[in-house]
C-alpha cells in the first residue's frame, strides 16, 4: 500500500515497525485492564504530549492535516521518537505491573517523557526541531526526510 503511494523503503520499514510496537502496546494495555477506545486514545495522547511537547491535535495542525492519520505523515525522526515513547511505556507498564487506567496513565506519561527528554537533547545538539511542518507528499519519490 505505502509503496504504491510512493513512500521510500526506509520510511515503510519504520512505519511497519511502528505499527508492530503500537500493536504490542495496545495488547499490553488490554491485558492490564484498558478496555474502551476512549481510554486507549487518552493514554496514546499522553504519550504523544510527553514525547513531542504538543497534543496529537496540535501535531496534525502543524502538518496541515485534518482527517489523515498523523503517523502516515510523520518524518522518520518523528516516527522514531513515537516508537520510543510507546515502547518505553509498554516496558514500564510491564516492570511496574500497571493495572487499570490510572496506573497505565502514569506509565504512559513516564514512557513519553523518556522519548521527550531524548527529543529535547537531540534538538539542543542539532539546533533543529523534531516536529516538522512537512506533510509527506504521497506522490514524491523521496519522502523519508
Amino acid at each position: 500500500m505505502y509503496r504504491a503511494k510512493g513512500y521510500s523503503e526506509s520510511w515503510i520499514q519504520d512505519r511497519v515497525r511502528g505499527m508492530s510496537i503500537r500493536g504490542e502496546l495496545i495488547q499490553e494495555w488490554a491485558q492490564r485492564g484498558i478496555k474502551t477506545g476512549n481510554d486507549f486514545s487518552i493514554l496514546s495522547a499522553e504519550i504523544a504530549k510527553a514525547t513531542f511537547g504538543i497534543t496529537p491535535k496540535q501535531h496534525k495542525t502543524i502538518k496541515g492535516l485534518r482527517k489523515e492519520n498523523i503517523r502516515d505523515h510523520m518524518t522518520d525522526i518523528e516516527m522514531i521518537f513515537s516508537m520510543l515513547g510507546e515502547k518505553a511505556t509498554a516496558e514500564i507498564a510491564k516492570a511496574t505491573d500497571s493495572q487499570g487506567f490510572v496506573e497505565n496513565e502514569v506509565a504512559a506519561k513516564k514512557g513519553g517523557r523518556i522519548a521527550g527528554d531524548a527529543r529535547k537533547k537531540l534538538q539542543l545538539h542539532t539546533g533543529k526541531r523534531v516536529v516538522s511542518e512537512k506533510k509527506l507528499n504521497l506522490n514524491t519519490k523521496d519522502i523519508s526526510q
